[in-house]
């Protein structure tokens, strides 16, 4: 990777985990952000619509002068959808998680390879999948599960294939998070019962996994590539 300031992109970043990765990226890194809408630190972009990671990419390229030296990808959703739901309702969540949180990072990743392999210039790949993609999760969230697992072994195979060219990539499996996301979570389902099967008694904070993300990003050694970094309080061990 390059010995100039690196350029990092990060996807969901307005929020939760992602905006203390941009928080801890502060200072060490120019980074760019992504989010629903444009705004100073973020490009706008729908990922559930098909091609958006490429044009996330080529914006962010545009943003950051012509080079990226890190992908950080963040965004996710985490939606129900029950087994009794209507067929039709059933696809359409299972279509939305799997290009939200897995195709759309996909892209952003063949994208990340090709421009680096381009400029010979490796670079470092951090997937924000989740402890669902080896534990599973609730009965309404096979999706996310999947989705997520997914997002596990393409990075696995992303190491695995180009770490003779320098292009690195890690992964990182939070537990329960406390964003927006896991404590409306957290409320439906009972937070007292679910805090009770985490060893260390509370959820992780965004900054913790941001500062794992930040580590991973710039400075983890390059015999790392392929690890999957796992932020749970102990309530999944493997």
């Amino acid at each position: 990777m390059t010995r100039e300031t690196p350029h990092v992109l990060v996807t969901g970043s307005t929020r939760g985990i992602g905006a203390a990765i941009l928080a801890s990226l502060e200072g060490r890194a120019r980074a760019v952000g992504h989010g629903r809408g444009d705004g100073p630190l973020a490009i706008g972009a729908d990922l559930s619509a098909s091609g958006a990671g490429d044009r996330l990419w080529d914006a962010a390229l545009a943003r950051l002068d012509g080079r990226i030296d890190v992908l950080i990808n963040n965004a996710g959703v985490f939606e129900a959808v029950g087994v009794d739901a209507a067929a039709a309702d059933w696809q359409a969540a299972w279509a939305r998680a799997l290009q939200i949180n897995l195709q759309a990072s996909a892209d952003l990743c063949r994208r990340a390879v090709l421009h680096w392999r381009e400029r010979a210039s490796g670079g470092r790949i951090v997937n924000i999948a989740s402890r669902a993609a080896y534990r599973g999760d609730s009965p309404a969230h096979w999706h996310y599960a999947a989705s997520k697992a997914g997002m596990v072994g393409m990075t696995k195979s992303i190491a695995r294939g180009y770490a003779a060219e320098g292009i690195l990539a890690f992964a990182i499996c939070p537990g329960f998070t406390m964003t927006g996301m896991a404590e409306d979570y957290l409320a439906s389902r009972g937070g007292e019962k679910l805090l009770a099967d985490i060893p260390l008694g509370r959820v992780a904070d965004a900054e913790e996994v941001a500062n794992a993300a930040a580590y991973l990003a710039l400075e983890a050694p390059a015999s790392m590539t392929g690890a999957v970094l796992d932020i749970n309080g102990a309530s999944f061990v493997r």
